[in-house]
């Protein structure tokens, strides 16, 4: 087995996806190359089927600006694949355009993402959690509140799914989206992300340095989310191996 996985599970190995679009995928279709690997799984109803994309369909997925499509998940779930040789699934509840207060503990969001990974668990070993939001947070008023607000939410997490050392993995915002207003600072909101990885254990932060955008100017596009995945990927790979 690879080094810094020599531990990893024969059966399929499950990832939860959370946080706002850009953790659900936004990504065109007719962009990238489909990622083929029958390693490779989704949850839906409940059973791991074959992946495909969109693997987090949180909105209309026919659409000709924006739509649910491409996201990290894949790139992220071929590279586990690849560099164990051992089958991966990922668990889609990220939802477009939701703050940090929608994810609490006791937020419907919160209990339908315990409650897909729990089912998951049936039939999986749970391996982590990828995180990616915080564009609805990044105004001054609520940014200084994130870092209480997500330790404790992913505390909570952590103790209702079985495993307080569960790897999470954080994405960096864009910092070249059209749009954020005069008090929206994404650079200050990434170093928050850093601050939390330094606080709680089994945490990494993953960079978007040199990320295009969809013609929208908010999402990242389908190549750019393809290389955000691999860097999940690489992330999650160092965590577990140094830890």
């Amino acid at each position: 087995m690879q080094d810094g996985l020599k531990n990893v599970s024969s059966n399929i190995n499950s990832f939860l996806m959370i946080g706002q679009s850009n953790m659900a995928g936004r990504g065109h279709f007719d962009e990238v190359e489909p990622i083929k690997n029958k390693l490779c799984h989704m949850l839906r109803m409940g059973r791991w089927q074959a992946m495909s994309e969109p693997i987090n369909p949180d909105r209309v997925i026919f659409n000709p600006s924006w739509h649910s499509g491409i996201s990290l998940g894949a790139s992220f779930a071929d590279d586990f694949a690849k560099y164990t040789g051992c089958p991966v699934g990922m668990i889609p509840c990220a939802d477009g355009g939701t703050s940090i207060d929608q994810w609490m503990p006791g937020e419907i969001l919160y209990d339908h993402a315990v409650m897909m990974t729990k089912l998951a668990m049936r039939s999986s070993n749970f391996s982590g959690i990828l995180w990616h939001q915080g564009e609805s947070d990044c105004a001054e008023a609520k940014r200084i509140l994130y870092k209480e607000k997500f330790i404790t939410m992913i505390t909570a997490m952590r103790r209702d799914l079985g495993n307080e050392n569960i790897p999470v993995i954080i994405g960096e915002l864009g910092t070249n989206v059209i749009g954020y207003k005069e008090d929206e600072d994404p650079v200050k909101m990434n170093a928050v992300f850093y601050e939390i990885a330094k606080t709680i254990p089994m945490c990494a932060v993953v960079s978007s340095e040199g990320f295009t955008l969809n013609s929208d100017g908010i999402h990242f596009d389908s190549k750019s989310l393809r290389i955000f995945g691999s860097r999940y990927f690489e992330a999650y790979r160092k965590l577990v191996s140094e830890n």
